[in-house]
């Protein structure tokens, strides 16, 4: 996981190469596109949607269920994203999509995902295989982003994705296992996490898909139970429960991830709810995104979260790679 999470920026730089090749064609116009998929698989789905939300010329959806909504029909584009190429939500999704007459493709490793595919004449955007799929995000990300790209939805982004690489390459060096405590943020955070229930505060409109990254990470890599939410949604609710139980709110570390490009408005909520949960616990943390293109400051938030879990797997005493949980979860459904 250490070599997985240190080579993210050479693998969002090869998806490049591999996207500029890629070429679909669908049947009939696109009238909206639902991103299918679970876990990993559809985390690129949330970052996609949340990097271009300015730029697409039509509403994109992720969808993660066995259901699909009643809206699907011809003028639908749907990605069945799953990694696996297994995945029993995204299958199922799969042959709903197929039975309405939506427009498909697949993005998987393979499985019976690419098999299906392969037998009803539906593309397949082929992602290199044996990685855990949370691992596969730069793969996923930039391979859907290429696709809405070729099919006119979004623009060329070529500039963003270069963006991306460049200070992926430097929080690399910055985060990484060779840089001591002292001068090393993410190893910093990770300590004062050990031990506790991470809460992980983002806005709706800019870092929602890397709050969900965030929390995802701490689960799968560190084994350690987390939550998020979003504001301003969070200040309609979630903020009147940070009264009771006190002793409890004591263990909760919280990480604001925060975004300069976000309404003026919502920086002041932010500091009025920094201000508000600093008085029930001791470890709260402020995570500013870095660059100029939305992609890159997603990223930049995703990438200091990475880091953060696999020290806090250390920490933790745990194996990041292996979700045995989720394993036996799987051999009980199919059974």
């Amino acid at each position: 996981m250490r070599h997985l999470v240190q080579s993210l920026p050479e693998q969002v730089e090869g998806a490049m190469r591999v996207a500029r090749t890629l070429s679909l064609t669908v049947p009939s116009r696109i009238g909206n596109v639902v991103v299918c998929g679970m876990g990993g698989s559809a985390i690129a789905g949330d970052v996609i949607r949340a990097a271009t939300a300015a730029l697409l010329s039509v509403p994109l959806l992720v969808c993660r269920d066995y259901r699909l909504p009643g809206f699907i029909n011809s003028s639908t584009l749907v990605f069945a994203s799953s990694y696996s190429g297994n995945t029993e939500e995204t299958i199922c999704a799969y042959e709903q999509a197929r039975a309405a007459g939506a427009s498909i493709v697949c993005l998987t490793s393979g499985g019976k995902l690419a098999s299906l595919a392969q037998s009803h004449g539906h593309p397949v955007i082929q992602l290199p295989g044996g990685l855990p799929p949370r691992a596969a995000l730069g793969h996923s990300a930039v391979m859907l982003l290429g696709a809405l790209s070729v099919l006119g939805l979004v623009p060329d982004m070529t500039a963003p994705l270069r963006e991306t690489v460049e200070l992926l390459v430097r929080l690399a060096a910055r985060y990484g296992i060779e840089v001591p405590e002292s001068n090393n943020r993410a190893k910093m955070i990770a300590r004062s996490l050990r031990g506790r229930l991470v809460a992980v505060y983002a806005s709706n409109a800019s870092l929602d898909a890397a709050a969900i990254r965030w929390r995802g990470q701490m689960e799968e890599n560190a084994k350690n139970l987390a939550f998020h939410h979003l504001l301003p949604e969070m200040n309609h609710n979630e903020l009147v429960g940070w009264q009771l139980p006190g002793q409890t709110l004591q263990q909760i570390g919280v990480v604001f991830l925060r975004d300069p490009g976000d309404h003026s408005q919502m920086q002041r909520r932010f500091d009025f709810t920094k201000e508000i949960v600093s008085r029930k616990t001791s470890v709260v943390h402020e995570v500013w995104s870095e660059g100029e293109s939305l992609l890159a400051r997603i990223f930049s938030v995703i990438y200091l979260g990475d880091f953060v879990s696999l020290y806090l797997a250390c920490l933790n005493s745990v194996d990041p790679t292996p979700v045995s949980v989720i394993e036996t979860l799987k051999k009980r459904l199919s059974a």
